[in-house]
């Protein structure tokens, strides 16, 4: 059976704090400044940050006077989407010179699959090389990329020479490198999984893998199976073009925040009907109603309820999100509502996670 396992070489992409470096690059006057796109007022929130800003702490989705706070010099743009959709674009063509198996994650980042592709070159690595540089000739811009067996090893991989770098994790280093690495470097764990594991007395990736497929799902439920493998280099995703949408959401943040729930409830109703929009424009319905709540402290909460049948209507929509408002008493004033539909009827079937063999992986050279 382990003879029959697909093999392949997949690249990882990411572009160097693409929407700030964008804005540096069309405006050469902010180049080598620590710079912010978002909002800087009493409401705005940063959605990207240059490296020069990093450096004092600045993070995407942190709040601008935060940010203002940590970096008194902090420049502030206003965001450009349609720019940045135009240079993903470019960069995406580049990608579509070497394999038509490219899957986008966002604007600035994608998987490649280059097992086979169109130059006819053996190395995935000098693939992603030679990518970084036509992105830096053609467009202006640095990206940086991971290398490896399978989409999660390389997405682990593109962070770790960023800036401008790339990473390549042979078949017979797979192993190694998660041991060694610290858990909150595991794509799949987040700030407060990654502090629940700290309790746990797992910090690296061997002491994830010293932990029973029985004590992980014990004390992490569905996701146990996901990290006991992944840490073993098993992730047989493969490469998707057409990723099938499993959700769709529309949010607002209020410039003052609301305690009412009768001026909530308005709110609402304007996010509803964006919703209903934008699930009739890709013609796809949903039973899944999820009601975000972000407060004025800045604790998130969510509130779902799964209906028995698909639905786009506006007026669904409402009445689902309103009895999830009443469902009980808010905790604080509210800055942030947000509807979100999932359970989409374009999603197909999870397939069982097979248990690959790395082994199987040290026969292909990168």
């Amino acid at each position: 059976m382990l003879d029959n396992l697909p093999i392949r070489k997949i690249i990882h992409v990411d572009m160097d704090a693409f929407y700030a470096s964008v804005e540096q690059m069309d405006n050469p006057e902010l180049t080598g400044k620590p710079l912010a796109v978002g909002g800087s007022g009493n409401r705005g929130v940063v959605s990207a940050a240059s490296y020069e800003a990093r450096k004092f702490g600045v993070r995407s989705a942190i709040s601008g006077v935060k940010a203002r706070r940590l970096c008194p010099e902090l420049l502030f743009v206003k965001p450009r989407f349609e720019r940045y959709k135009e240079i993903s674009k470019q960069i995406r063509a580049i990608f579509l010179d070497y394999t038509d198996l490219v899957e986008p994650l966002s604007l600035d980042e994608a998987y490649l699959d280059v097992t086979e592709n169109k130059k006819g070159n053996p190395s995935a690595s000098l693939i992603a090389e030679e990518i970084r540089t036509r992105i830096f000739k053609e467009v202006g811009l640095t990206a940086s990329a991971g290398i490896s067996i399978n989409k999660f090893v390389a997405k682990v991989a593109s962070d770790y020479n960023k800036p401008n770098g790339q990473k390549t994790v042979n078949p017979e280093e797979v192993l190694l490198f998660l041991e060694a690495l610290d858990i909150r470097k595991f794509h799949g764990i987040g700030k407060v999984t990654a502090e629940k594991m700290y309790q746990k007395g797992v910090f690296t990736g061997l002491d994830l893998k010293s932990k029973s497929l029985e004590f992980l799902e014990t004390n992490f439920g569905k996701s146990g199976k996901y990290y006991y493998y992944i840490v073993r280099g098993i992730h047989n995703s493969d490469v998707k073009p057409n990723r099938i949408r499993k959700s769709l959401a529309a949010e607002r943040t209020f410039n003052t925040n609301l305690s009412s729930e009768i001026f909530m409830l308005e709110k609402l109703e304007y996010i509803a009907e964006e919703v209903s929009k934008r699930l009739n424009k890709s013609k796809v319905a949903g039973k899944t109603i999820t009601l975000k709540i972000k407060y004025s402290d800045f604790t998130l909460q969510t509130r779902s309820k799964t209906l028995p049948y698909f639905m786009a209507d506006k007026d669904v929509i409402l009445e689902t999100a309103k009895d999830l408002l009443y469902q009980e008493k808010m905790n604080n004033s509210v800055r942030l509502l947000g509807i979100s539909l999932s359970n989409l009827n374009t999603e197909k079937k999870v397939k069982k996670v097979e248990q690959n063999s790395v082994s199987v992986q040290l026969k292909f050279g990168f």
